[in-house]
């Protein structure tokens, strides 16, 4: 295998015996051939959107493949042995569709288009041609990667709104344009360049999309005292990001005497009003992601993966059997609960019973911490931040979004926090916050210091307060705000929100812990010189650079 796409890759270059996640390398490897097929499905949708045939069905296909392979998200080797057997059954359809309406397959296609096997051992055997280091070409291989895990960023944000009901074609376009042009070897540097940016540019249009979706569906986020601690009633665990499996969860748990809990990327839940009504649903139960194999058994009841963000347990782990897996996610020996109905909900009565025989969680703390600072509350704000900044109250705001991760380097992040002056406000979203949401930071003039805007996908929040600020101050430029960026990242999710902030002509990011492995050091030149691009310093030094 070889695998450099998160943060933690081996030694900063890549992981080729297992990955630093627990992924396995026949499980690393079916991903690359699933994304591999993607390719060759891409090739046929783009050829019939020139006949005037579109086909949602493969965009939502594309983009629920992609989601799987993001880090963290799928171990389980069968399922993506039966996703790629699905992958090749669709394209082979796509291209006899293609034949049909009069197109033909060139010579020299590439072979994503036309390769097919049937067996495991096919499957296997194929996987060591076509990985990331099938491409020779040291910065090619970097812009095409960069390029494909923004779409696996920007797949992720676009499953979760087709959940609620939202979709845009032109994402799906966009990201079977991309896919195809990642096998095109005429393309310059240049040209690859121009197309990061226009991954990017569509990012901002995928979590525009899910920004719609989440607050149509449940409202804009209030600013919630969120509570941390426990009740006497057994619970369930809801990890991931997706809102639609959350609402699923509360509705059939209502009643049953079943509390419901938040962890790590969904605790932003607890922000929005449709979810309050619920008087089973307490709050959120301990920390980041990467500390569930302590929380989890502590926690006594099952717990819901909706997504990514699944650490592989130890041996042994008492809380392995109460593990529960659905939409992208999934491990082996996890059980996965299928996909809702048509018009229906996904069936959770498997986990509500489970729940019903565990033991009440131990409670591992105490307390609220605050949230709920999307843009459409911080807008409704304005005035009182605009004074703030005005009366010199508020000197710089301090957008910390972005991952945790388990790197002690990210010890950093809450150093930084800490030593922050007391005239400075940082702005957050994603599970980044969880380093620096329960220190005792204070507020400024009733403004909390540290405003949550959400989870990672929310960073768009951040981005649209920024824009609002420059046109309030009537500015020409989003860097000549007082808002300095210092984003830490783990996945791919991060990547495509980094791309979006360079979209929109934000400058001067500070990235860490470290700059990715997957940028060859002539790409990451280009990204320093052409955006200021920078990893991180000393706490010290990096607070004298960007209060100077």
């Amino acid at each position: 295998m070889f695998c450099y796409q998160c943060q933690e890759t081996a030694k900063g270059t890549g992981c080729t015996l297992a990955g630093v996640c627990g992924k396995k390398d026949n499980v690393a490897n079916m991903q690359d051939l699933l994304v591999f097929v993607t390719k060759g499905i891409s090739f046929y949708t783009t050829r019939l959107r020139e006949l005037g045939v579109e086909s949602e069905a493969a965009g939502k296909f594309i983009v629920d493949s992609l989601f799987m392979t993001i880090t963290n998200a799928n171990f389980d080797f069968d399922r993506f042995v039966v996703r790629v057997r699905e992958a090749l059954k669709l394209r082979d359809e796509l291209k006899e569709k293609y034949l049909k309406a009069g197109g033909s397959v060139p010579a020299g296609v590439h072979e994503s288009a036309t390769w097919t096997g049937h067996s495991v051992e096919e499957f296997e055997a194929k996987n060591v041609s076509i990985g990331v280091l099938s491409t020779k070409n040291e910065d090619v291989r970097s812009l095409r990667e960069l390029v494909i895990y923004g779409l696996k960023g920007m797949a992720a944000y676009t499953e979760h709104a087709n959940n609620l009901g939202f979709s845009d074609l032109t994402i799906y376009k966009f990201i079977q344009d991309a896919l195809v042009a990642t096998t095109n070897d005429n393309l310059t540097a240049d040209q690859l360049v121009a197309l990061v940016m226009e991954t990017g540019k569509f990012g901002v249009t995928a979590m525009a999309l899910l920004d719609k979706a989440n607050t149509s569906t449940y409202g804009n986020p209030e600013i919630t005292k969120v509570n941390i601690g426990v009740r006497n009633n057994p619970g369930i665990l809801i990890s991931g990001h997706d809102l639609r499996d959350m609402e699923d969860l509360l509705v059939q748990t209502e009643g049953t005497g079943v509390d419901v809990y938040t962890h790590s990327e969904m605790l932003p839940a607890n922000y929005y009003p449709a979810f309050k009504k619920y008087k089973h649903f307490v709050g959120n139960y301990g920390s980041s992601w990467w500390q569930q194999k302590e929380e989890f058994e502590t926690f006594n009841g099952p717990v819901l993966f909706t997504t990514n963000c699944i650490v592989p347990p130890k041996n042994g782990a008492s809380y392995a059997d109460k593990v529960y897996t659905t939409g992208a996610s999934g491990f082996t020996g996890f059980k996965h609960i299928g996909e809702r109905p048509a018009g229906g909900r996904k069936d959770f009565s498997e986990i509500i019973a489970h729940a019903k025989r565990c033991k009440p969680p131990v409670e591992i703390e105490k307390g609220e911490i605050i949230g709920g600072f999307a843009h459409n509350q911080v807008v409704a704000l304005a005035d009182k931040v605009v004074d703030a900044v005005k009366s010199g109250a508020i000197r710089k705001f301090f957008v910390m979004a972005g991952c945790d991760g388990r790197f002690k380097q990210r010890s950093y992040y809450t150093e930084f926090a800490e030593a922050l002056p007391k005239d400075t406000v940082i702005m957050t979203a994603g599970c980044a916050k969880y380093r620096y949401n329960k220190l005792p930071l204070g507020d400024i003039g009733g403004i909390p210091r540290v405003l949550d805007a959400g989870q990672c996908n929310d960073s768009y929040s951040l981005a649209v307060i920024a824009l609002k600020l420059k046109e309030v101050f009537n500015l020409n430029d989003i860097n000549e705000l007082p808002i300095a960026f210092n984003i830490a990242w783990y996945e791919q999710k991060a990547v495509i929100v980094l791309l979006a902030l360079l979209y929109l002509g934000v400058k001067n990011i500070h990235l860490g812990p470290t700059l990715p492995g997957f940028l060859s050091p002539n790409v990451a030149k280009v990204l320093i010189e052409k955006f200021g691009i920078a990893g991180i310093g000393t706490v010290e030094d990096d607070i004298k650079l960007f209060l100077s």
